[in-house]
C-alpha cells in the first residue's frame, strides 16, 4: 500500500513540474514577441495602396532651400507631410437637386469653413516626339446649367463635418473637381499669354470655342489645397534647375509650368527656347532660375542600327541625355504610354541587355529592366539634401466608352476606371519602394481620369495641319487626339500639387530638400 501511494505521490510531483515548465515556456515566448522591432515604423514608411508610394528616408536634414520669403502667411499653415497617391473618389449625380450646405458649389463659397491641408499618406508608335495617340470616340451628355455650379466626382465624407474634423489630415489626391467661373483659381492664366504654347495644347487657338473645360479647379475633401503662386515658387526656385523628363504627356505638363511662371513676370524678364522636339527651356532671369523639357520616352536609349535600320531599345543604358539630369534640384519623370504601343505603332523591333539581343523578351520583363536601370541612377546620383525627385503616374487616354469627342464636362460615374496594363503600374510601384532615394509618386491617375472633357480631340494639329479642317466629317471623332491636355488645363493641377509641397516645412524635411 506505502509502494502505491509512493508512485502515486511522484506522478503528480511530475505533472506539477511539467504545467509549470509549459507556464513558463509561454511567458518567455510572449515577451520576446512583444520586443520584436516594428518594421514599418514612421522612420521607414513604406506605403503601397492601389499603385501608390510614399517612401520617407530616416534622414535629418538642414533647412528648406524652397522656403519663400515671400509668402509669410504661408507658414502658419498647417504642415504637409507627404504628396500620397489617389484615394477612392466617390461620384454623386445631383441632377436636378439642389445642393446642401455642405456640397461644393464653387470655389468662393464651397471652402469657406475647410480647415487648412495637412497631407498624409493615406493608410495601408510611331518613335517622334510629336506623335500623337489618336483613336474613336463618341457624343457627350451634358450636364445642365444648374449642376455646372455644383461639383462633379463629390464624395458623401463631405457633408459630416464631424468626420473631416476628425481626420488627422488630408490627403489632396481625394477630392473633387469644382467649377469655378470666378477665374479667381481657373483658369490660372490664359493661351495668349504663352505665345509658345505648341500647337498640340492650343485648343483655343485651333477652333474650340467652348471654354468650360478650362474652369474646373480640384479641390481636396475637408482641406484647402494651397492656390498656386507663379512669383511665390520662382522665389522658391531662385538659383535652381527643374529638369522634367519623358514622353509628351511630361512635355505637356513642361509646358503648363512654364506659362504658369512665364505669366507670372512681364515677358522680357524670360526667355523660352522652344523650337527643338527634344529639348525645351523656360528661364527667369531675375530668378536665375530655369525649368527644362528632356526627350525621354522610355527614359532608357533608344539607338538605331544604321546598317539596317533596326531599333534596339537598350534595357541597361539610360538615354544621352542624362548627362544634363545631374545637378538638378528638382526632377519630374515619366514613362509608360510608349511601352504598350504596338504594331506599326511600336517604337522597337529589339531588345538589348547585357550585350545580348532578344526578340521575344516580354514587354513587362524589359520595362521593369528599364525600371531598375533608371532607379539605380538616381539613387547613384541624386544628393538628396538638394534634389526633390518625383515620378508623375500614368496620364489617362479616353478612349472606348469615354471617347473625348464633342464632350463638355467631366465623367460622373465613378465606377469609371482608367484600363493601363496593371502589371506595369506594379512594376513602378515596387520598384519606387526599394529605392533608397526618397522619391515621391505624383499619382494624378485617378483625378485626371475624369476629366474626358479637358482633351484636344479634333481642336489640334497634325503634321501642321488642323484636325478640324482635314476630319472625316461623318466620322471626326476617329481623328482626334484624347491623350494630350489642353491648355489651360489639367496638367496645371499637376504643377500646382507640386507646388503645394514647396509651401510646407514639414514635408520639406520629410522629402530630403531641407
Amino acid at each position: 500500500m506505502e509502494k502505491i501511494i509512493s508512485i502515486t505521490d511522484k506522478r503528480w510531483v511530475f505533472r506539477i513540474l511539467a504545467s509549470f515548465a509549459g507556464c513558463l515556456a509561454l511567458t518567455l515566448c510572449l515577451n520576446i514577441s512583444s520586443r520584436r522591432p516594428n518594421f514599418w515604423s514612421a522612420e521607414q514608411a513604406l506605403s503601397l495602396s492601389d499603385g501608390q508610394v510614399n517612401k520617407t528616408a530616416s534622414l535629418s536634414f538642414r533647412n528648406s532651400s524652397f522656403e519663400s520669403n515671400a509668402t509669410a502667411d504661408i507658414k502658419t499653415r498647417r504642415p504637409i507631410s507627404a504628396l500620397s497617391a489617389y484615394g477612392k473618389i466617390k461620384v454623386t449625380s445631383l441632377g436636378d437637386r439642389q445642393p446642401s450646405d455642405s456640397s461644393f458649389t464653387d470655389s468662393n463659397s464651397a471652402l469657406q469653413n475647410a480647415k487648412p491641408c495637412e497631407l498624409r499618406p493615406p493608410q495601408a508608335r510611331n518613335s517622334s516626339p510629336d506623335a500623337d495617340v489618336e483613336g474613336p470616340r463618341n457624343d457627350a451628355v451634358r450636364m445642365n446649367s444648374q449642376d455646372k455650379t455644383q461639383s462633379c466626382n463629390s464624395t458623401e465624407e463631405r457633408t459630416n463635418p464631424q468626420k473631416i474634423e476628425d481626420q488627422a489630415g488630408c490627403n489632396i489626391m481625394d477630392g473633387v473637381w469644382a467649377y469655378d467661373d470666378s477665374k479667381k483659381s481657373s483658369p490660372m492664366y490664359t493661351g495668349r499669354q504663352c505665345p509658345f504654347l505648341s500647337d498640340q495644347v492650343s485648343c483655343q487657338r485651333n477652333g474650340r470655342s467652348d471654354s468650360d473645360y478650362e474652369k474646373w479647379s480640384w479641390e481636396a475633401k475637408g482641406c484647402q489645397i494651397p492656390q498656386f503662386n507663379g512669383t511665390d515658387m520662382l522665389e522658391r526656385l531662385r538659383g535652381k534647375r527643374v529638369v522634367i523628363a519623358g514622353d509628351s504627356l511630361n512635355r505637356n505638363q513642361w509646358e503648363s509650368l512654364a506659362c504658369l511662371l512665364y505669366s507670372s513676370i512681364p515677358p522680357s524678364r524670360a526667355h523660352v527656347d522652344y523650337k527643338s522636339s527634344v529639348y525645351k527651356i523656360f528661364r527667369a532671369k531675375d530668378f536665375d532660375c530655369s525649368v527644362e523639357f528632356f526627350w525621354a520616352p522610355f527614359l532608357i536609349e533608344l539607338q538605331v542600327n544604321p546598317g539596317n535600320g533596326q531599333r534596339i531599345l537598350r534595357l541597361d543604358r539610360l538615354t544621352d541625355a542624362v548627362k544634363q539630369w545631374k545637378g538638378a534640384d528638382v526632377m519630374v519623370f515619366n514613362t509608360g504610354h510608349w511601352w504598350v504601343h504596338s504594331g506599326k505603332s511600336r517604337a522597337w523591333d529589339l531588345f538589348q541587355h547585357k550585350g545580348k539581343l532578344s526578340l521575344d523578351m516580354a514587354t513587362v520583363s524589359a520595362f521593369e529592366i528599364a525600371m531598375k536601370t533608371w532607379a539605380r541612377w538616381i539613387d547613384k546620383n541624386v544628393d538628396v539634401n538638394k534634389t526633390r525627385v518625383y515620378f508623375r503616374s500614368i496620364s489617362p487616354e479616353h478612349k472606348g466608352a469615354a471617347w473625348c469627342y464633342n464632350q463638355t464636362e467631366p465623367i460622373r460615374n465613378e465606377s469609371f476606371a482608367y484600363d493601363f496594363p496593371r502589371p506595369l503600374l506594379d512594376i513602378i510601384s515596387t520598384t519606387l519602394n526599394q529605392m533608397k532615394t526618397p522619391v515621391r509618386y505624383l499619382n494624378i491617375t485617378k483625378l485626371s481620369e475624369y476629366r474626358r472633357d479637358a482633351h484636344p480631340s479634333i481642336y489640334a494639329r497634325s503634321k501642321g495641319k488642323l484636325l478640324i479642317k482635314t476630319n472625316d466629317k461623318e466620322e471626326p471623332e476617329y481623328k482626334g487626339d484624347c491623350s494630350h491636355w489642353c491648355l489651360p488645363g489639367v496638367p496645371d493641377t499637376w504643377n500646382r500639387l507640386i507646388y503645394a509641397h514647396m509651401v510646407t516645412p514639414e514635408f520639406n524635411a520629410a522629402s530630403g530638400l531641407s
